[in-house]
């Protein structure tokens, strides 16, 4: 089918929003009219060029959610109809690390940037004949995508799909580094580094886990205004500025978690995240780095000495098919804000003007609404 995508053709330039054409679902796939996506950092480090991709075009979009219009034979538990939230790494449930309940390090997202699809290793977007890499095979930044069964999680259909999307990405991602893998308990000290679509989350994680101290760290005063709106008990505009008052505020044990979701990591960011780590304490690596950066710097010797760690995680260290419906039900529950996260909305014609904004920090998630006049 013939549609339209926000596409990038080099580093360094702005998205274009072209004529595509996506291929009809082969075996295991479906194909998904999306409601929205949400602007993630990650698909902004392809247009800074802090991640040069294998091939270009690149379809840009993670992080979203619809109604699937079209099913492929050989799909199990998925019919026309169905809402369902895109996850940006696959779990095809069968292999080793989804085996051990490691979902969100399916083996099958070693294909995520090679452009071709699970099912049969072809393109399923082109453009002008041409084969288009869509991001993590999904491409949400166009009304349609053809996509793998492993890359959907069917939902409920009383639950709005824009406010949904988000689910795909930011939320989960964010609550689960300081839930999930970042193991928050009642009583902790919980220190988060960006402010975001990712960071705000964290924030409402750990409150959710009973955190008695959440410090916001952000540079705009805005997020930091928006992070005790979320559960922040204290908020600083940086690392050094909030060292001695955490020292002061803990009664000098430091936080026992930091969770590091800064839109773009930097080596020289882990020390002074160690430095508000406690004794045996964690560090959580939630942000991403430009492409092959190999310059972290820590002094070595507080690894030993305190038992400090330094922890990565992939969507939050959750797996995709249990995480997402649990945080469904908090949201219906009351417990984790979601359409308090959308700050602004706009047409995926806006796409550069929605980059700009949270680059100006004036968002905490911008979203992509698709109408009838998308699809």
């Amino acid at each position: 089918m013939k549609t339209k995508g926000a596409l990038l053709y080099q580093p360094n330039t702005d998205w274009r929003v072209e004529e595509i054409e996506i291929g009809d679902p082969v075996q295991g796939e479906v194909l998904v009219r999306l409601a929205a996506s949400g602007l993630c950092h990650s698909d902004e480090h392809a247009r800074t060029g802090a991640n040069v991709l294998p091939m270009y075009p690149f379809l840009g979009g993670h992080e979203g959610a619809g109604v699937v219009t079209k099913v492929g034979p050989g799909v199990i538990g998925i019919e026309e109809g169905d809402h369902v939230i895109l996850t940006f790494n696959p779990a095809c449930g069968v292999c080793r690390p989804c085996s051990m309940g490691l979902q969100n390090l399916c083996d099958q997202g070693a294909d995520l940037f090679s452009g071709r699809s699970i099912a049969d290793g072809t393109y399923r977007v082109t453009a002008g004949g041409k084969p288009v890499l869509p991001a993590c095979l999904l491409g949400a930044f166009s009304p349609y995508v053809c996509v793998n069964q492993s890359s959907v999680v069917k939902i409920e259909k009383d639950i709005d799909l824009a406010t949904a999307a988000l689910l795909g990405c930011g939320v989960c991602t964010g609550w689960g580094s300081a839930a999930s893998i970042g193991g928050t308990k009642a009583g902790d000290v919980v220190v988060v580094v960006g402010i975001g679509g990712i960071g705000i989350n964290a924030v409402q994680g750990a409150a959710a886990a009973g955190a008695r101290m959440i410090v916001a760290i952000d540079p705009v005063a805005q997020k930091r205004a928006w992070a005790t709106e979320f559960g922040a008990t204290h908020t600083f505009a940086s690392m050094a500025e909030a060292l001695e008052p955490l020292r002061d505020l803990s009664w000098g044990t430091m936080a026992n978690t930091v969770v590091l979701t800064v839109g773009e990591l930097h080596g020289d960011m882990l020390q002074p995240a160690l430095d508000l780590t406690g004794k045996a304490g964690q560090v959580i690596v939630t942000a991403i780095a430009g492409a092959n950066k190999i310059d972290a710097k820590v002094l070595l010797p507080e690894l030993v000495l305190y038992q400090k760690r330094i922890q990565g995680a992939l969507f939050g260290g959750a797996s995709p098919r249990t995480q997402i419906p649990k945080l469904l039900h908090e949201y219906r529950a009351g417990r984790l804000k979601l359409d308090e996260l959308t700050t602004s909305t706009y047409t995926l014609e806006e796409i550069n003007q929605g980059y700009d904004d949270m680059n100006a920090g004036k968002n905490l998630r911008g979203v992509i609404h698709f109408t009838e006049a998308d699809w």
